[in-house]
């Protein structure tokens, strides 16, 4: 048995998060999300090949993969242009010859049952289809079903056949995996899609079994708020471990765990669950609150809040800021005072745009996405649900009420006006 990871996109909707990294290498408590994956088809003694299909900064991906424990399980297809999930599996067989099962997963996805992977595969079924059961499936490929049987995927219906979508885990017989894949034409996209090829074998005849995931189970990672919510659950299973220094003075409710040379200083309080990665420095009197993730390297100062975010790789953040539901990337220097807005003033949801469309984001709550080196002064103030593009400065006391641009240096237009006094 062979697996294909598909992590050749480029992820425009997480930008700017993907402006400086890849998405399989978005990390879910510090980990990138291609290690999970790994980690779990690594249990799966009938496979003895991994191929992952790159395109978008793929040295970055084979470099990082290199490091992992299974790297010489694993080989790469470059892509090229990125022409659809189809597109993608074609470019497999021509570079490999495979005449046995397959399993096919998409890279953006995060899960809290990784026994799935063992499960399809030990299943006699030669083609198997995994579907989640969602409470919204209109944003999702919806499952057809009958019998217990795949018979097609709709992408984003208005009113959909089922509330089972499409989970983007698949196990299929390769011979008829080629066959199917190089008769694809291009959708109304322009791409050639993975998913009709389960449309069209399944008219032929060919049996697709459904197996079926929670909602809590999955994730879909294609928004920067996924990406909390994936942490999120993570967060949910982790040990209370604490291998780093603790000052006598430090306050440590829940479940947290502490990786080894980290450092905690006095009169800080940590509510867990939080994860605080290796060689990280926090405080003194600094609050961490539920579902933060700190990751290697950051440095959090003197009365710093920090509430439900991930702090990627050495980020430093300074003194009297606060950072709530955030995503601040990795190398981004948070100047003192810097406030990062995270509720609206009417309470409804926070919208974000993303690709040039303005979005709800679903949470009442929802802070700021801040992309990898940015650089704030002091006193700066963030709004609910703004995004700053990797490599950007923004100018002491600025309110960044828009999204900024990468590489850009932002300072917020001050006019003066005194009215006078009436008598």
């Amino acid at each position: 048995m062979k697996a294909i990871v598909l992590a050749a996109g480029r992820g425009e909707r997480l930008e700017p998060i993907t402006e400086t990294r890849p998405k399989p290498l978005m990390p879910i408590l510090c980990k990138p999300l291609l290690y999970w994956h790994l980690d779990a088809l690594s249990r799966l003694n009938e496979l003895d090949e991994i191929i992952i299909v790159v395109n978008y900064m793929k040295d970055v991906i084979e470099e990082a993969v290199k490091k992992h424990r299974i790297a010489n399980k694993v080989s790469f297809v470059v892509q090229g242009k990125e022409l659809g999930t189809g597109h993608a599996i074609k470019r497999v067989f021509e570079e490999k010859d495979l005449d046995d099962e397959v399993i096919v997963v998409y890279s953006d996805l995060f899960l809290t049952n990784w026994g799935i992977y063992e499960r399809i595969a030990r299943d006699n079924s030669k083609n198997i289809v995994v579907g989640v059961i969602h409470s919204d499936p209109r944003e999702y490929g919806v499952l057809l079903v009958e019998d217990g049987a795949v018979k097609g995927i709709i992408e984003k219906p208005e009113n959909p056949p089922s509330n089972i979508v499409n989970a983007g885990i698949y196990k299929f017989d390769s011979i008829q995996l080629r066959k199917y894949v190089n008769e694809l034409k291009p959708s109304t996209r322009g791409e050639y899609e993975l998913t009709d090829v389960i449309t069209n074998a399944s008219r032929d005849g060919v049996e697709f079994k459904l197996i079926t995931l929670g909602e809590r189970e999955w994730i879909d990672i294609g928004r920067p708020w996924n990406l909390l919510d994936a942490n999120t659950r993570a967060l949910n299973n982790i040990e209370n471990k604490i291998y780093g220094a603790i000052d006598n003075n430090v306050v440590i409710k829940g479940r947290v765990f502490i990786g080894k040379n980290s450092i905690i200083k006095p009169f800080t309080y940590i509510e867990g669950p939080v994860f605080i990665d290796e060689d990280v420095v926090i405080g003194p009197f600094t609050r961490i609150r539920p579902y933060t993730v700190v990751c290697r390297g950051s440095h959090i100062a003197f009365s710093v809040e920090i509430k439900n975010s991930l702090i990627m790789e050495n980020v430093k953040i300074h003194h009297h800021a606060y950072v709530g539901d955030s995503i601040v990337c990795e190398n981004v220097n948070i100047g003192a005072g810097t406030i990062t807005a995270n509720l609206r003033f009417d309470g409804k949801a926070v919208k974000m745009y993303i690709r040039g469309k303005r979005v709800s984001t679903g949470r009442r709550k929802f802070g700021a996405v801040i992309g990898g080196y940015v650089k704030t002064g002091i006193n700066v103030s963030i709004l609910p649900g703004r995004k700053i593009g990797s490599y950007s400065w923004i100018a002491p006391g600025a309110v960044v009420d828009v999204d900024v641009p990468p590489k850009s240096f932002y300072k917020t237009k001050i006019e003066h006006y005194i009215e006078p006094i009436r008598q």
